[in-house]
């Protein structure tokens, strides 16, 4: 059997408003309420991030979506026309910039709740040989 991974809890402030968010900043649908207490986003066929209220103290989650240029392009307008501060290195100030180390596109944002997202073109965490 394939392992797939097919959902993550991701702890929030405010579910609706968390799911409402990074869904529309990736241009996928969600639900705010779907089976159990969760607002889940589709990421797409195969994921679901279901997002989860709570308040209790929670570690920041780093979630990576690789996407084609021209999701990633639209994606980032997105994120401008939100407002939303992002950028090109993991820990680095906002610079608002596009890091192009790798041979693709990738930023960083944390919004919200301060959970960590980052969006690449081209995955350095499997470099071809």
């Amino acid at each position: 059997m394939t392992i797939e991974l097919d959902h993550i809890i991701v702890p929030c402030r405010n579910q609706v408003r968390s799911a409402k968010r990074l869904a529309e900043l990736l241009g996928v649908p969600w639900a705010e309420k779907s089976i159990g207490s969760f607002s889940p986003v589709y990421v797409n066929s195969g994921l679901t991030l279901d997002f989860q209220e709570t308040d209790d103290n929670f570690p920041i989650y780093h979630v990576c979506f690789r996407v084609e240029e021209e999701e990633f392009n639209a994606i980032l307008k997105r994120l401008k026309a939100f407002g939303i501060d992002y950028r090109s290195t993991l820990r680095g100030g906002v610079d608002k910039q596009v890091n192009t180390e790798f041979g693709g596109l990738m930023i960083y944002w944390n919004e919200p709740d301060d959970h960590q997202w980052e969006m690449l073109t081209v995955s350095y965490a499997r470099q071809e040989s």
